[in-house]
């Protein structure tokens, strides 16, 4: 009986689940195909200040993967990946047992890049990985509405922080008495929002300041300690909870696996997502770095790489030769204010209302409605 190839999908991010759904529409038969990831239901990035801010369910924002590998013939596995052992073709997990492949695929997402930051893994909640920082954020909403007060601080000044702080406001603002819930955010760059226009970064200075989120730029936070966060130039801010915001970092297990990575730590790959040291070996999303074409770490660029992936997954594992792919130079960023508003960046270009939003909820909505089984 001939040797089934073991396709090894590790991690539920977004371009994974376009692979597994295209599994789904036809079904390998010649590969047993196994998803490795820590979390049953994975989340929507574009979603999550939408359900910060009340607007959507758990379930709106989360896609279930053990029905959608149910209906490609995959197996679900619910473990962590600790380490890849790639001569060996093996991937330990955090159950303690290992899973072997003939063809492996990275799709973990990316974590707060906390490397410079003394005490952020110990007492800040960082923003990634998401379900921890969910689980965090329901202890907080529960204390402030049982009348607790708290600051909340944010490190970081891009779109997810801002993006973050805006929801949570809206949200307490709505459930819990008026001061209970001091925001405010700390960047160490000189305005909020610095990959976008001036535009944009005025329109969001308006929004939380109306809003009294406190913004301190050129703020590089070195320490966090329960109850403060300490800055470079030796200011302070109080804090109960630091909230880690910042731009993406690599799972720290990559470059102590081997793979060739780029100078941030991420997988090194080319123009068909595969690695760079190992030709069986393909990453998407924030883990990889296409090294030809190096994009920022956004949700838009993962989605476009599903597609792809799937192709040359399949032409890995048929010995078929790859297709190349060159992702977009700019996307759009449809980026919220915690209620019903949002604002359009692209290309230097920028624009705002209650219709941003409406066209986003759609747009969120419908590639929702794709994984749904």
């Amino acid at each position: 009986m001939a040797h089934l190839q073991r396709l090894l999908l590790l991690g539920g991010g977004h371009s994974h689940v376009e692979v597994i759904r295209r599994f789904g529409e036809r079904p390998l038969r010649e590969a047993a195909i196994t998803l490795l990831s820590p979390e049953r239901h994975t989340p929507y990035s574009g979603m999550l200040p939408g359900y910060i801010a009340g607007h959507y369910s758990y379930h709106d924002c989360h896609i279930d993967l053990e029905p959608l590998c149910s209906a490609a013939g995959i197996v679900f596995r619910r473990a962590e990946a600790r380490g890849i052992q790639p001569e060996a073709g093996r991937v330990a997990c955090s159950d303690g047992s290992l899973a072997d492949y003939d063809v492996l695929s990275i799709d973990v997402g990316s974590t707060s890049d906390v490397h410079d930051m003394s005490g952020a893994l110990e007492h800040g909640i960082r923003v990634k990985p998401v379900a921890a920082f969910l689980s965090a954020w329901e202890g907080i909403h529960a204390a402030l509405r049982q009348g607790r007060q708290l600051s909340l601080v944010f490190v970081g000044g891009g779109a997810g922080a801002v993006e973050l702080a805006a929801a949570m406001h809206h949200r307490l603002a709505k459930e819990t008495s008026a001061g209970s819930a001091r925001i405010a955010m700390l960047t160490d760059t000189a305005s909020i929002l610095p990959a976008h226009p001036a535009r944009v970064q005025r329109i969001f200075e308006r929004v939380l300041s109306g809003r009294g989120i406190k913004v301190h730029c050129n703020a590089k936070v070195v320490r966090v300690s329960p109850g403060r966060i300490e800055c470079a130039d030796g200011s302070s801010v109080d804090a109960d909870h630091a909230i880690i915001a910042t731009g993406a970092g690599a799972p720290a297990w990559v470059t102590a696996s081997g793979l060739k990575a780029d100078a941030r730590g991420f997988i090194a790959v080319n123009a068909y997502l595969q690695s760079l040291s190992h030709p069986n070996v393909f990453a998407a999303g924030d883990v990889a770095t296409m090294m030809d074409y190096p994009r920022p770490k956004m949700g838009v660029y993962a989605v476009r790489q599903g597609p792809i992936l799937h192709r040359n997954l399949l032409h890995a594992l048929r010995g078929e030769s790859l297709r190349s792919y060159v992702p977009q130079r700019t996307a759009l960023a449809l980026i919220s204010t915690g209620d019903k508003h949002a604002v359009a960046s692209w290309n230097g270009i920028a624009f705002e209302g209650d219709w941003v939003w409406r066209w986003k909820n759609r747009i969120d909505c419908r590639f929702m409605a794709t994984y749904r089984r």
